[in-house]
């Protein structure tokens, strides 16, 4: 007999409850391609100008073509990203929803986050195969929305706290790099982190690594843009292997989980950094609990390293596979491991936590 036969086993109102709610999720998914439209196409820029258009004005503007634009808009207006105006049929974008689609130095900035999470779901048919074979697939694998959505959705947290609160927040290390210090960024990606930290502090010297040979060739064009270039280098380099120079500070932004032998690279900083050196560790934000994460940060988390993590992690030698919401414990015990003797919180946002390790 089936479930839906058994008197009393299903309350119907739950039921349709659930089944609306999927309705929205499945909107809330064809969404996330939407985003990325209207950011690239310039439709969310022309519209926070400020003044409401129509649909023909808004394709107008932006080049494109009006029956597009016009069901473009009314699937925005249904999601509540846009207004929409009956009595003359135009459309207007809010201040709060301008700030967080369009402007790139705010750190509610969003684009990106709805990019890596568009990437992340084009590539979902490979990991379904890896998840039935027990194999990786490595960050180098992903599509490029993956790899520039990542830094756009990441780079405007750092440049909200990284200088402002992180940095700060280690014993130091403040004083060091103004003094003139020797930093390596590992797994830096595009270098967004890197740079950040270089035009902060022009008396030290940085040097960031990634094994992503495309990301590093991406990093270096930034350094350029940056006017950085002189006091910044990168190089193709696993976390595991990359230059023996003695560091005073080692920094790891978002990646430690996703490596497949994140304690030998924690050993390897251990070697390569100086007697009172600093390694900084930005991880997501995470409890040690599955209940602590079982919200909306920790959904998003757990989705992106379903599909992103603990692939990467598989597709390496060790293959640890902390996942996205590993969490202070285990970072920790990562970190003894790899010879550190000093382990703290330093510092937190929604989004991440900062850990500081020292010999």
């Amino acid at each position: 007999m089936a479930i839906t036969d058994q008197p009393g086993t299903l309350d119907t109102d739950k039921l349709m409850q659930f089944v609306f709610r999927a309705v929205d999720e499945v909107g809330a998914t064809l969404n996330a391609a939407l985003v990325v439209m209207g950011d690239k196409l310039g439709l969310y820029r022309a519209l926070a100008q400020g003044s409401a258009m129509t649909p023909a004005e808004l394709a107008e503007r932006t080049g494109t073509v009006e029956r597009y634009v016009r069901e473009w808009l009314n699937a925005q207006a249904a999601g509540g990203y846009v207004t929409y105006e009956p009595e003359d049929g135009r459309y207007r974008l809010p201040p709060e929803q301008a700030t967080a689609l369009t402007d790139e130095d705010s750190p509610a900035y969003l684009p990106g986050f709805f990019q890596i999470a568009l990437g992340s779901v084009l590539d979902s048919p490979k990991i379904l195969e890896a998840a039935r074979s027990g194999e990786g697939f490595g960050w180098h694998e992903h599509v490029h929305e993956v790899h520039e959505g990542c830094e756009r959705f990441f780079r405007p947290g750092y440049n909200a706290h990284l200088r402002s609160e992180w940095l700060p927040a280690l014993d130091g290390v403040v004083e060091k790099l103004e003094r003139g210090a020797l930093v390596a960024d590992v797994g830096c990606g595009h270098g967004a982190s890197t740079i950040l930290m270089a035009q902060a502090y022009p008396g030290s010297k940085f040097v960031g690594f990634d094994y992503h040979a495309g990301s590093i060739e991406t990093a270096r064009e930034r350094a350029l843009q940056a006017g950085v270039a002189e006091r910044v280098r990168f190089e193709v380099a696993p976390a595991a292997s990359y230059g023996d120079a003695e560091y005073d500070l080692v920094t790891m932004f978002d990646c430690l989980h996703d490596m497949g032998d994140p304690v030998g690279a924690a050993e390897h900083v251990r070697s390569t950094i100086k007697a009172d050196g600093t390694w900084m560790i930005v991880e997501p934000h995470a409890g040690d609990r599955v209940e602590e994460n079982l919200n909306p940060v920790g959904r998003a988390y757990y989705a992106f390293s379903t599909l992103l993590c603990t692939p990467a992690s598989l597709s390496q030698e060790v293959g640890l596979a902390l996942g996205a919401q590993a969490g202070e414990a285990r970072i920790c015990d990562v970190v003894a491991q790899g010879g550190f003797t000093r382990f703290r919180r330093a510092a937190e946002t929604p989004f991440n936590l900062v850990f500081e390790a020292r010999p």
